[in-house]
């Protein structure tokens, strides 16, 4: 699931073709909202009715890999009167930022995309109104991070190690089967990662190994991985089309840190029709981390019912057997059915890493240490 999985995502990067509703470009933050004065605690927002017949505003707040295909959106919109406008604020932490920097005076009515490693700082500063959806039976509890429903779980995806299955089979070796086996001499530079500090996966990587080994152990598999020849980039696009050797033909990496989806979207946009994918994952217990992504609603909307509607409409099954292919995440809801093309070449993660521990309090103080143990 940055969700992230995502996201995480390699949904954002072909998506272009998928149609949606209205996207409106992230506007700065008005100057005005330092002064602005937060709603009085004892009344509730004022509702805003438009005249008889016209249609209302929903504005929802998404990171920039958003996407729905617009024949659902327009099934909502139809059914509740109301316009959907999708207001796209930049990658999950920069959209969480610009939440909650206007949480006075809040720019939409619903934020869509943060996920488990950001999911502490949005509920500490507040931005979320509680809602218990009715749709939430369907999900499993393992996705309930916030047992108070101020953030529902939509989505999620798993970012693990894929491989190019033409280098292994004609070099004649095995793929990895755990990070232990990373360590060893015969792949010595064949895997490329991304910089936890400037990347969402590269950050749900370096989670997967804490998980892993601990903290400081986390620092003594860096060290091994650096003495085995791993190469750092800055983010998924510069690791997956330029390093990663199964993407361009010509990268000097077999493997490279992605999502389980991936191969699924080798074979979806394949210029030429596959029965198989070039690409696997490296899904077994301890090598890859989950991440899920969340909805909730702004507090001070003034679009309090159509807001529960909508998160009703994002959980429900037409919407979320819609996102595999629109944003190569899986459904959290467990009556989705998962297209083909997912049920055959996306395997999620065996027992990944899910909980972002005490991430905010200890974020920097793992990149630092990382940098210093992998770059320095």
């Amino acid at each position: 699931m940055k969700r992230l999985l995502l996201l995480l995502s390699l949904a954002a990067l072909f998506l272009n073709a998928c149609g949606t509703t209205t996207i409106v470009q992230d506007p700065a933050i008005p100057a005005p909202v330092a002064e602005a004065s937060p709603l009085p605690t004892d009344m509730p927002p004022t509702e805003v009715i438009p005249p008889s017949g016209e249609a209302r505003i929903l504005t929802v707040m998404t990171h920039d890999s958003f996407s729905a295909t617009e024949g659902v959106i327009r099934e909502f919109e139809q059914a509740n009167n109301v316009k959907i406008t999708f207001l796209k604020s930049g990658d999950a932490g920069a959209a969480l930022n610009k939440a909650i920097l206007s949480k006075d005076a809040p720019l939409a009515d619903v934020f869509y995309g943060v996920d488990n490693t950001f999911l502490s700082r949005a509920l500490d500063a507040g931005i979320f109104d509680a809602y218990a959806s009715p749709m939430a039976k369907n999900i499993s509890d393992e996705f309930k991070l916030d047992l108070k429903n101020r953030a529902l779980p939509v989505d999620y995806g798993d970012v693990c190690i894929n491989y190019s299955k033409a280098f292994f089979a004609k070099n004649g070796l095995t793929v990895p089967a755990s990070l232990d086996d990373l360590l060893k001499p015969e792949y010595n530079g064949m895997l490329v990662v991304e910089n936890p500090a400037t990347s969402s996966p590269g950050m749900a990587f370096l989670l997967a190994t804490i998980q892993r080994y601990g903290d400081p152990g986390y620092l003594d598999f860096w060290r091994a991985l650096r003495a085995n020849g791993v190469v750092v980039v800055d983010g998924w696009e510069t690791a997956y089309y330029t390093n990663f050797s199964a993407s361009s033909g010509a990268g000097p990496q077999p493997m490279v840190v992605s999502y389980a989806s991936s191969p699924a979207a080798e074979v979806v946009f394949s210029s030429t029709p596959l029965d198989d994918s070039p690409t696997g994952s490296i899904n077994t217990p301890g090598t890859c981390f989950r991440q899920v992504e969340f909805v909730g609603i702004l507090a001070g909307t003034k679009n309090r019912d159509l807001a529960e509607k909508f998160i009703d409409f994002m959980l429900d099954t037409p919407f979320q057997e819609g996102m595999p292919l629109s944003m190569f995440v899986y459904p959290v809801n467990g009556q989705a059915v998962m297209p083909d093309v997912f049920s055959r070449f996306a395997q999620p993660a065996d027992q990944p890493a899910i909980n972002p521990f005490n991430l905010d309090t200890s974020r920097d103080t793992w990149i630092d240490a990382w940098t210093q143990a992998v770059l320095r």
